[in-house]
């Protein structure tokens, strides 16, 4: 059992900067790949950034140069730091771990950028 509890949505202009949070919980006996999604409204939920280690991380080509994830193994946190958002940045970001042949997610913040 694995718990997944994101905060840091909300709403900003365009430009502006937000850093999304990820606390994991439950049975975490090291350290496991974790990754951001995001999905709008009747579209997928696609991948945005993950990462293995402190030091190894990958980026949709879209946010890449924009946005930065890390990790606080001690915390069992991941975080997004988004930066330079554009309105098609909008959508629910969703926190994802996978341990072994299990995934988790969290239930999905909102992230609003207006022009």
């Amino acid at each position: 059992q694995v718990q997944l509890v994101e905060s840091g949505g909300g709403l900003v202009q365009a430009g502006g900067s937000l850093r999304l949070s990820c606390a994991a919980s439950g049975s975490i006996s090291g350290v496991y790949p974790m990754g951001w999604y995001r999905q709008v409204p009747g579209g997928q939920r696609v991948f945005v950034a993950r990462i293995f280690s402190s030091t190894i991380t990958d980026y949709v080509d879209t946010v890449k140069g924009r946005f930065t994830i890390s990790r606080d193994n001690n915390k069992n946190t991941a975080y997004l730091q988004m930066n330079s958002l554009k309105p098609e940045d909008t959508a629910v970001y969703y926190c994802h771990l996978r341990r072994d042949m299990d995934e988790y997610w969290g239930q999905g913040t909102q992230v609003t950028v207006s022009s």
